[in-house]
């Protein structure tokens, strides 16, 4: 089949159009270290550039020589610009501070004061569904605003399944502007004693009913958060519809990362269609911890029969042995009563040099390594070509796995470098 083009990192990464990158994909597929390496790269080059992450591993933090990431871009030390204009930020995102700042942003000290106290609303904040999807394009928005860097990279949410960082979002801000949040903000609109009646006749079955299913207290705290929210509602439906469009704009490039296994491109190619349909910019599948050999020449096939022939002529070597052991004392009759073509037992079969037999039985097992490793390899080109063959107009860029962890600037570069370079690491 006709090889997918190659996706090109560098120049996507030079391109000063190109302002925002979003890595997105399954959880495990190594989407944050992708990111943070992109950081490093285009930094490097000369961009000034900030990676927002979403919950990264503590070693992450620290191989970019910071003891913890917080929701304050923090500088990147060690970062070799070629031209000298290039500085790497990073931070992750805290979704509660997030919504914090929107409440203080858009609603007067008494009545943020009041928001942050109320239990709904530390509970919204803390774990509602889509809340950390939803803050995720909220810090992005700030980020853009403040066009303090010409580069942002985002690492997107770990979740169940990638599309949720398209749908979490709208669905929150729906929920926010929706009607039953609605209805319960109409008492506050109409006011005074009409508006008691209002609540006394109007609702007090549907309260009654809602309190006896949540809970009396719940039911006030929701009704106390809806009150004072009642000037934010209609900015969340349209910040988010607004970062949206941010996200389908010219300057923004989805990177949809995978790794080279079943389910994991199954989601990728979920995204790809899903990008598509809602118009927002590809440029390309980022091909995680792809395994290659040194020794691709020798089939699975070729190793596990040179393995099986090393075991067998060892097995006849230790029978002959034993053989020889056995009647070496008895009495045999002479080669010439035995006929020409039957040897002496008192003749050794085959002298075994001290060793060979361990020697031999660890061939034998780094030929089957090798077997298996080439069925590895035999299998992810498979899942490969399945979704070539669906997605032929998409660009790969495959990243070969490294041996170990990324603990340091150096391991991240290593990973930008494979990036660039399609494979391993340019010399």
């Amino acid at each position: 089949m006709t090889p997918a083009p190659v996706l090109d990192i560098d120049p996507l990464i030079d391109d000063p159009a190109t302002r925002i990158i979003v890595c997105c994909g399954s959880g495990g597929v190594g989407k944050t270290t992708t990111a943070a390496a992109l950081g490093v790269r285009a930094a490097e080059r000369g961009r000034r550039a900030v990676v927002l992450t979403i919950d990264p591993a503590r070693r992450l933090a620290q191989s970019m020589g910071i003891d913890s990431l917080d929701n304050v871009p923090r500088r990147v030390d060690g970062i070799k610009s070629e031209s000298g204009d290039g500085e790497l930020h990073a931070m992750m995102l805290d979704m509660k501070r997030t919504f914090d700042e929107i409440v203080e942003a858009h609603a007067d000290g008494e009545r943020a004061a009041a928001i942050l106290g109320n239990p709904f609303y530390q509970s919204l904040s803390a774990g509602f569904a889509g809340t950390q999807e939803y803050m995720a394009m909220e810090k992005l928005g700030q980020l853009r605003a403040q066009d303090e860097w010409d580069l942002i990279i985002v690492d997107t949410p770990p979740s169940r399944s990638a599309l949720d960082f398209l749908d979490a979002p709208k669905r929150l801000g729906s929920f926010l502007d929706g009607k039953f949040i609605r209805l319960l903000m109409a008492p506050a609109k109409v006011g005074g004693r009409a508006g008691m009646a209002f609540l006394n006749v109007g609702m007090s079955m549907m309260t009654g009913t809602l309190g006896k299913l949540l809970g009396g207290q719940f039911l006030r705290d929701v009704q106390t958060f809806v009150t004072a929210m009642d000037t934010m509602f209609g900015g969340f439906r349209t910040r988010a519809d607004a970062t949206y469009k941010l996200l389908q704009a010219p300057g923004t490039a989805f990177l949809v990362v995978a790794a080279p296994e079943r389910d994991a491109l199954r989601e990728a190619a979920y995204f790809v269609e899903r990008l598509a349909a809602e118009g927002m910019p590809l440029a390309g599948l980022v091909l995680n911890r792809v395994h290659g050999s040194g020794a691709a020449r020798l089939s699975a096939e070729r190793a596990l029969a040179a393995a099986e022939n090393l075991e067998e002529s060892r097995i006849v070597d230790q029978g002959g042995g034993k053989a020889g052991s056995r009647d070496s004392g008895s009495t045999a009759a002479s080669p010439s009563e035995q006929g020409p073509d039957v040897l002496d037992v008192d003749t050794p079969a085959r002298q075994v040099p001290e060793g060979a037999e361990e020697l031999t039985t660890l061939t034998a097992g780094l030929l089957r390594l090798h077997a298996e490793r080439m069925q590895v390899l035999a299998r992810e080109q498979r899942t490969r070509d399945r979704f070539s063959a669906l997605h032929p107009e998409v660009a790969v860029t495959e990243v070969a796995a490294l041996p170990g962890d990324v603990h340091d600037l150096t391991g991240l570069r290593a990973i930008g470098d494979r990036l660039a370079t399609g494979g391993a690491p340019s010399a």
